[in-house]
């Protein structure tokens, strides 16, 4: 019975993990959307809903703690819950992360380079994400080197829009005041804030899965 009441804790360790994941996922999607529409209501909500994320995560994390304390797990059970620690972890930095989005969004005076497409690594990321935990919770190896491998392209979109962003400023020719560069360059501050911040969305996710890959076959290729 004992043991029954283990493998519960367990499943439910699971379980929530992955609820978090959802919470976490709405947070960003949430804090691109307020971004992309200038949605101060909706950026308030992503900020004053991260104590929420913040709670979670406490909660979860002694979950974890006390498995390890007083069901002194071993091999694949150990791994387990490490490996959800690692990842809650993650999820509780790229909530932050979108965080981070609903204060962009309130300092956010206008788009000054369309060139530079935020929601487009936005989604990429997401899926990421999204991808990080369908691996973690159908302990599925394959997938984490998949999300690996996604990575590169994020990384690859991200270059490209800072790329553009210092490209486009250089050219632009209707700086003519000040109060019109202080402006520019604090969008231009917000924007590249922004390509950082969902790289490391990205690198949150290889992260994740990498801890999945460990869990499931003790594999540390994508530790790093």
């Amino acid at each position: 019975m004992p043991r029954d009441g283990y493998q519960k804790q367990l499943q439910s360790l699971r379980e929530n993990v992955l609820y978090m994941s959802e919470i976490v996922l709405e947070r960003l999607q949430m804090g691109l959307h307020a971004l992309e529409q200038k949605d101060e209501d909706l950026a308030w909500e992503v900020i004053e809903g991260d104590h929420e994320v913040n709670e979670l995560y406490l909660e979860l994390e002694q979950d974890c703690i006390d498995l390890l304390a007083l069901q002194q797990p071993v091999a694949g059970d150990l791994r387990f819950i490490a490996a959800s620690f690692k990842i809650i972890t993650d999820l509780e930095r790229i909530a932050d992360l979108a965080t981070n989005l609903g204060d962009y969004t309130l300092d956010a005076e206008q788009d000054l380079f369309p060139g530079v497409d935020a929601q487009e690594i936005g989604k990429e990321v997401i899926e990421m994400v999204e991808g990080a935990m369908d691996a973690y919770a159908e302990e599925d190896p394959d997938a984490c080197y998949e999300i690996a491998d996604r990575d590169d392209v994020v990384d690859d979109m991200c270059e490209t829009a800072s790329e553009t962003v210092a490209r486009d400023l250089i050219k632009r020719e209707d700086i003519d005041d000040d109060e019109t560069i202080e402006l520019m360059m604090q969008d231009v501050h917000r924007l590249l804030l922004t390509i950082r911040d969902l790289e490391r969305v990205g690198d949150h996710a290889v992260n994740i899965a990498a801890r999945t890959l460990y869990m499931v076959e003790s594999d540390d290729a994508l530790l790093y």
